[in-house]
């Protein structure tokens, strides 16, 4: 199962996983997208409606996994959306709970809902898709900073409890990556050879991240678990 998959990492990884025979439930709240993605892929996936900060919807997303193709053996949670830029002192409480509500509690939610299902399924993997802002500090965008450091703990917390079930999970931390969630500030700030917003040489692809997805979902990574995965081209290194 890939939530926020109509577009972006979520779209690529869906088209990764599918070209290696996997069978795919997408979810995302982009209903008409993520209908288009799910019939390009035919046999191999189905979309739900998936709003992550509904409870029901996750219950109905993982019913349609095990309905569909028997059970479900793995989740990303891929769904996130980023606020507007700015000062800690000038945002709402409601700006603030909106992007925890989606980016914090839809990974909860997503890891509670499907852990079960994984459980009866002999075991699986869980992948949390981060953010290098969940390493770090990253002034102008205290919400989206505070879910993705969010994000990165639950993921310890849940490789320790999920671990005796058979269920490994991980997090990925991209930096910069060219999808439409940051289509305006690649606008404002377009690829060059050095200095990028995060520091790093250039922006890296949706399908970069899929390729990390896919090894932490298959038994090639079955060391890894409770570990972050930084994909940033060296920016938390420092390169310029």
């Amino acid at each position: 199962m890939i939530s926020g998959a109509s577009r972006g990492q979520g779209e690529a990884e869906a088209r990764l996983f599918a070209a290696e025979g996997a069978c795919l439930v997408l979810g995302d709240v982009l209903e008409d997208l993520g209908d288009q993605v799910a019939r390009s892929l035919a046999a191999h996936a189905t979309f739900v409606k998936l709003d992550v900060s509904c409870e029901t919807d996750w219950s109905r997303a993982v019913d349609t996994a095990i309905d569909r193709f028997g059970k479900l053996d793995g989740l990303i949670n891929n769904a996130g959306v980023r606020a507007t830029s700015k000062p800690l002192t000038e945002y709402s409480l409601a700006e603030y709970r909106s992007v925890i509500d989606v980016n914090q509690v839809g990974v909860f939610l997503g890891m509670r809902a499907a852990a079960p299902a994984i459980t009866r399924a002999g075991g699986g993997t869980i992948v949390n898709v981060s953010s290098v802002a969940g390493m770090t500090g990253v002034a102008g965008s205290i919400a989206y900073t505070a879910s993705k450091w969010a994000v990165r703990g639950m993921t310890k917390t849940a490789a320790l409890e999920l671990g005796p079930h058979g269920i490994r999970v991980n997090s990925i931390h991209p930096g910069g990556i060219d999808t439409p969630m940051i289509a305006d500030l690649l606008a404002a700030r377009p690829r060059a050879t050095g200095g990028s917003r995060y520091g790093a040489s250039r922006m890296g692809t949706a399908e970069e991240i899929a390729t990390i997805a896919l090894f932490l979902s298959n038994d090639e990574s079955s060391l890894c678990t409770g570990s972050e995965f930084v994909a940033d081209d060296g920016c938390l290194a420092g390169i310029p």
